[in-house]
């Protein structure tokens, strides 16, 4: 892949919408491909997380659990960003993700999107208001549901 084609895919990622082309062209110069065949994981449930991860081709599956206790929890394709949180904060991952089919992912590291956001503050304070936005939306949704469980 070139770096004009993975600035093109991390351009049409939500998280990363509003990045300039030199930005993109920082954030897809640093990050590192990986490919992966058809059921190999991602990553897994519990592990340590330092890295989003987006597809670029095939498709996701988000597992809980493990054995005959497994639910998929979601399944991505192209575009989506896998682990978002821990790019912003250390945490570990809460589900497992495994390839349904043969994928070519770009992982981001925490190191990386943090460069980004000390080298172009404008984007934190975007970053800020978007995380802002979504959690007085949820907020909003836990108590239009909140009825419903008294």
């Amino acid at each position: 892949m070139s770096l004009e084609s993975d600035i093109a895919i991390l351009r049409k990622v939500r998280l990363f919408e509003g990045l300039e082309t030199d930005q993109l062209r920082l954030l897809a110069f640093g990050a590192e491909h990986r490919r992966l065949r058809a059921g190999e994981f991602v990553f897994r449930e519990n592990a340590r997380a330092d890295a989003g991860f987006v597809v670029v081709t095939g498709e996701v599956v988000l597992i809980h659990g493990r054995g005959d206790d497994a639910k998929v929890l979601a399944r991505h394709g192209p575009g989506a960003l896998l682990g978002e949180l821990c790019l912003i904060t250390e945490t570990s991952r809460p589900a497992s993700a495994r390839t349904e089919t043969a994928c070519d992912l770009i992982r981001v590291s925490r190191a990386l999107f943090r460069r980004m956001l000390e080298e172009y503050p404008e984007f934190a304070v975007t970053l800020h208001q978007r995380i802002r936005d979504e959690l007085e939306t949820m907020l909003d949704d836990i108590e239009r549901l909140e009825d419903r469980f008294r």
